[in-house]
């Protein structure tokens, strides 16, 4: 059986993943991110997956902050879980400027995001896990390679920066597989691809 590639970003309701000004700010997120709708959200994805797919800012960024939250006080047990799981699973980061690995069970490939999902999905089992890498979750879209497109839509205006849907997008079909409304107005969306 072919592995499912499951993608997950946060937007914006104006359906930005980033601000204009700066593309590395995620403060906009984390009033959102710590709602039981958003842990619950993640935990559903990361469970059945077996590999992290990620582009190289994103792998610096979560491999630099969620091993911080295990043992940490007050950490809440999804997200020591995720933390645990991010460390102890293998992790594929698409890079042409990193030459090694920093992180354990971590190879880094020079290879379109398409070539390498591929690849993946043809070999193990388990879910391939795209976790907030904007840059690979569009070279995906684009090749029509995303299984599962998981959304956590959070109730602010950015006012401009990078969207996730280009245009250009094959036309494609999605049936809704899961929903969730939380604290402050957060949306938890999870379509698959129909074929």
């Amino acid at each position: 059986m072919t592995r499912r590639i499951v993608t997950n970003m946060s937007l914006s309701l104006d359906g930005r993943y980033a601000r204009p000004d700066d593309p590395t700010d995620m403060s906009w997120v984390l009033p959102y991110a710590v709602t039981d709708v958003a842990r619950d959200h993640l935990t559903n994805l990361w469970q059945p997956a077996t590999t992290a797919l990620l582009g190289r800012v994103n792998a610096e960024g979560f491999l630099g902050f969620w091993p911080t939250v295990i043992g940490a006080d007050g950490a809440d047990p999804r997200d020591e879980a995720f933390a645990q799981w991010l460390l102890a699973t293998d992790k594929v980061v698409l890079s042409s400027t990193l030459g090694a690995a920093p992180w354990e069970r971590t190879t880094v490939v020079d290879e379109p995001a398409a070539e390498v999902a591929a690849v993946l999905r043809a070999e193990g089992d388990g879910d391939i896990l795209v976790l907030s890498s904007a840059s690979v979750i569009k070279a995906l879209l684009a090749a029509d390679q995303v299984d599962r497109l998981a959304l956590m839509v959070f109730p602010v205006f950015l006012g401009g920066g990078p969207r996730l849907f280009d245009d250009g997008l094959p036309a494609a079909g999605w049936s809704l597989a899961g929903q969730a409304a939380g604290d402050h107005g957060t949306l938890s969306l999870v379509y698959d691809r129909v074929r």
